[in-house]
């Protein structure tokens, strides 16, 4: 099968299904992992398609206007977030006042070697809760209860944002792209990563690399306001030296 047969072939696929891994285009297609990962890159570099760990998303499939269930982001690339949090969780000093965002990922920040002199301020209750028992200073942010992410949202929660300045503010997103920047779905909690990270010193967003190039309906913070933790980086992002890619 030539090249352009399978590029053909690929993005009808997508087309379909809106995403896709290698393996399921290796039988689709009858032919090797690297010839399929060739054909990704290839894709990509022309804009046809997402190139993302282990697979690819199709360019109509990337716009997001809602969140999924907590519950069901905590099952998706642990192994990947575990590495993110895990290289996270070592720059914070004892000095540090540290915001911890709601999510997933920033959830698998706290574990048994956090630094535990720091102080940290999280609007996610279930990490206050992870905090103290570590016998952390936390402080939880006031306001209007999100189930679906597990965060408080509201305009209480950005009022008390306002005393608190961070050495380090630590961030989830849904998406992540050179011209959209960082988004969420919800406006509630996009106000309250955005003021949280103008009040930080130093800001990080910890994303997996299926994030990048997706898109949701509001954005918090522009690519170039903060550093990006992240197990791979696509080809697209490679210029952007503002990224961090964690060894496996």
């Amino acid at each position: 099968m030539l090249a352009e047969e399978r590029f053909t072939k690929i993005l009808s696929i997508l087309e379909e299904e809106g995403t896709v891994e290698v393996s399921r285009l290796m039988e689709a297609l009858g032919t090797s992992e690297s010839t399929i990962r060739r054909d990704l890159n290839t894709l990509d570099a022309r804009g046809m398609l997402v190139k993302v760990h282990g697979g690819a998303v199709s360019k109509n499939n990337q716009y997001q206007t809602r969140d999924d269930e907590v519950d069901l982001r905590k099952e998706r690339n642990v192994a990947e977030k575990t590495r993110i949090a895990q290289y996270a969780a070592n720059l914070i000093g004892d000095d540090d006042v540290v915001y911890l965002d709601a999510g997933t990922t920033t959830e698998l920040m706290i574990q048994s070697a956090i630094n535990r002199k720091a102080l940290y301020v999280t609007n996610a209750v279930g990490h206050a809760k992870k905090l103290s028992v570590l016998g952390c200073r936390v402080y939880l942010l006031g306001g209007e209860f999100k189930g679906t992410t597990d965060a408080i949202v509201g305009e209480e929660a950005v009022v008390s944002l306002e005393k608190y300045n961070f050495t380090k503010g630590f961030f989830g997103a849904n998406g992540v792209t050179k011209e959209q920047g960082f988004t969420t779905p919800e406006p509630k909690e996009a106000l309250i990563k955005q003021k949280a990270m103008a009040h930080s010193k130093e800001a990080f967003v910890l994303v997996d690399s299926s994030k990048f190039g997706e898109i949701s309906s509001v954005t918090f913070g522009q690519m170039d306001r903060a550093r990006i933790i992240t197990d791979i980086v696509p080809k697209a992002f490679g210029d952007c030296d503002n990224i961090k890619e964690v060894d496996a």
